[in-house]
């Protein structure tokens, strides 16, 4: 029984923490072993980080070692690229965002190797053989068999891949032993060509559009050739608008810090190059910002189709232009830390 007055040094039961910590309550607020360092406040940080991802690192860590990076609030990726593949991954933080739909759509390069004699069940060297071969290709007799898959084809994709089942993904159904029927989707592939060449691998240019899968390519290609194959290297070479030379590594940008990174960010509105632009009165900027159409007048202006609008050089807005009118789709709000126009 507690039979002393109250004092700092004893204090009610009432006030007393469960344990028996009979620590004051301002040292009961620090945790113990002393105070924990500050964590870096995260910025408002907008633009395109063209990351050179290295084998073996998933899609989602290499979006978190970027944000981490730049000590960015918000971060996102424009289009998965798997652990067994390297290269080009467009990291897009703050408002660039809004424009990761637009990347997505663009044209695609990619270098890969195929490993003749054996198919595997996710199409490429992570998987289990499925079917073998001891007959391998001659290089013109790989040459003679590309054009079969330029242009607008039908492609089956995977069962390994992301694409949704009955609200599951594929690759967790097949990892479960099911049996996965994926149905064929028309992709566009613009070129193929081969780069080098030996008995048992080929090495293949490719460009393509949207939803193509190189693995089913290798896959759909042995098949043709009587020989089997999967893809045992893989390396992303373009996506959109940006290409090697724009890139950066993860060792860079872990060395410079976020302050030292900015360089490697790119604007935001790099993602929009594809499509034409518009320069715009503050008046119309502060209208679009709300949400509400504005008529784009003058002789050049353009009356139909989609556009991005400025400002004094910052992008403001996405649309479509309807009979003369502007209509916003995406509104940005570049007050903070944001990649400028290149020259």
């Amino acid at each position: 029984m507690n039979d002393l007055p109250p004092t700092e040094q004893n204090p009610p039961l009432a006030e007393m923490p469960r344990g028996g910590d009979r620590r004051p309550p301002e040292a009961r607020r620090q945790p113990r072993g002393g105070p924990r360092p500050d964590r870096p406040k995260k910025r408002d940080v907008s633009g395109w980080v063209i990351l050179d991802k290295g084998v073996g690192m998933t899609s989602t860590h290499a979006v978190a070692v970027v944000k981490r990076a730049f000590n960015a609030k918000k971060a996102g990726h424009a289009g998965t690229l798997d652990p067994l593949a390297s290269g080009i991954l467009p990291i897009a933080l703050g408002e660039a965002t809004k424009t990761v739909p637009f990347v997505m759509d663009g044209r695609k390069a990619y270098l890969f190797s195929v490993t003749w004699g054996i198919e595997t069940d996710t199409d490429d060297a992570e998987g289990r053989p499925v079917a073998t071969s001891e007959a391998r290709p001659e290089r013109a007799a790989v040459e003679a068999a590309l054009p079969n898959f330029v242009g607008s084809i039908e492609q089956v994709p995977p069962r390994f891949s992301a694409i949704k089942i009955a609200g599951e993904r594929a690759y967790d159904l097949a990892r479960d032993g099911e049996v996965v029927e994926l149905q064929a989707r028309l992709v566009q592939i613009d070129h193929l060509s081969v780069v080098e060449h030996t008995p048992e691998r080929t090495v293949i240019a490719a460009e393509c559009g949207k939803g193509t899968y190189v693995r089913a390519l290798a896959r759909d290609l042995g098949r043709m050739l009587g020989c089997y194959g999967h893809v045992s290297a893989l390396r992303r070479t373009r996506v959109g608008p940006f290409v090697e030379a724009d890139s950066c590594n993860v060792t860079a940008l872990e060395a410079a810090g976020p302050d030292g990174n900015l360089p490697h960010l790119r604007p935001v509105e790099t993602a929009l190059d594809a499509i034409p632009s518009v320069a715009i009165s503050r008046d119309m900027a502060l209208r679009l910002m709300r949400g509400q159409p504005v008529i784009l007048r003058g002789r050049d202006a353009p009356v139909e189709g989609k556009i991005f609008a400025t400002c004094g050089g910052i992008l403001v807005a996405v649309g479509d232009v309807e009979r003369g009118e502007l209509v916003p789709h995406r509104v940005f709000h570049l007050g903070g830390t944001a990649g400028g126009r290149q020259a």
